[in-house]
């Protein structure tokens, strides 16, 4: 996946030839049936491709035709037979098109129910008392750059001694990280590899790269900051382009501020440092009601065993 508008410019040779690919591997296969899971960039073509060929399409998680680009659900009604959807508010979207949505519930509830915590976690890392906060920058190079400073920067003015557990993923270098830190003071960062819900199980509170990420943050009930910054053209093309008031996956469903958002020119230490001190004490019991509401909102469990059987209605 890439990441902003400039970025999928640059790499849009490939995509194309990932499109042609998969175009012939379809034909090759024959399925009776084509499930397109996200990636609406790339999926919808795939769509518009196989519907006329007869095949029979279901597109799971929808694309944010709610947030940008809204014409994009007319096409999708001449595209797509059955499109299933994950947010609560997604299926009321689609009535707007004269298109039946299956809400199914979020996967993150399966995922999150069948993990299993590491009981050895806090001691493998030397945690036996205090705080933890988690630092969840992002899982791409783009967003670790760009972000990360920001976050480190503020661990220097943080006036109580923390447990600091960075999240990291494979496919970013760990100089990466380091180089995105090499300014910060504090230097009791431990970076943990592939871990992030071990990490969220134990944190106090978290910052958090806008995304998946900040409704996992909220379902391990974590208070957060959500923090967000890419290219300047990209962020103001993407303003341009999308009509939300809310970026984070938390906010949208209760459409409300229930976690802070510092996006681009307002991700600054000046806002950063005293909302962090907030979600470690005043506002931390507030969040965590919010957090039942939302969990409340989104429905059970069981999200891909309702998707099998919509798919093979």
């Amino acid at each position: 996946a890439f990441m902003g508008f400039l970025e999928v410019i640059k790499h849009l040779p490939l995509i194309l030839r990932k499109i042609k690919k998969c175009k012939k591997d379809i034909e090759a296969f024959n399925p009776d049936r084509i499930v397109l899971i996200d990636y609406p960039g790339f999926n919808m073509r795939i769509a518009e491709w196989a519907k006329p060929k007869g095949y029979e399409v279901t597109f799971y998680i929808s694309p944010t035709i709610w947030a940008w680009k809204k014409k994009r659900g007319w096409k999708l009604k001449k595209t797509v037979d059955k499109m299933i959807v994950i947010l609560p508010f997604e299926k009321e979207v689609y009535k707007k098109y004269n298109m039946e949505a299956h809400y199914v519930g979020h996967p993150l509830l399966d995922a999150i129910e069948q993990f299993e915590a590491d009981l050895t976690f806090k001691k493998k890392y030397k945690i036996e008392t205090g705080k933890v906060l988690a630092l969840l920058p992002g899982s791409r190079v783009q967003e670790v750059e760009k972000i990360l400073p920001i976050m480190g920067a503020a661990i220097d003015h943080m006036d109580e001694e923390v447990h600091l557990l960075l999240a990291c993923t494979k496919h970013v270098p760990r100089k990466v990280y380091e180089q995105a830190l090499e300014k910060v003071k504090n230097r009791n960062i431990q970076y943990i590899i592939a871990e992030t819900y071990d990490i969220l199980n134990i944190a106090d509170a978290a910052l958090v790269s806008s995304g998946t990420a900040t409704l996992e943050t909220a379902l391990f009930k974590v208070p957060q900051v959500v923090c967000y910054k890419t290219s300047t053209i990209s962020y103001h093309i993407a303003r341009s382009l999308v009509d939300l008031e809310y970026m984070s996956l938390v906010n949208l469903i209760m459409d409300r501020p229930v976690v802070a958002e510092f996006l681009q020119d307002d991700f600054t230490l000046e806002n950063l440092i005293p909302e962090l001190a907030d979600i470690m004490g005043p506002k931390r019991a507030k969040i965590l009601a919010d957090y039942d509401e939302l969990i409340n909102k989104l429905g059970s469990s069981g999200a891909s065993h309702r998707v099998a059987e919509i798919v093979l209605r």
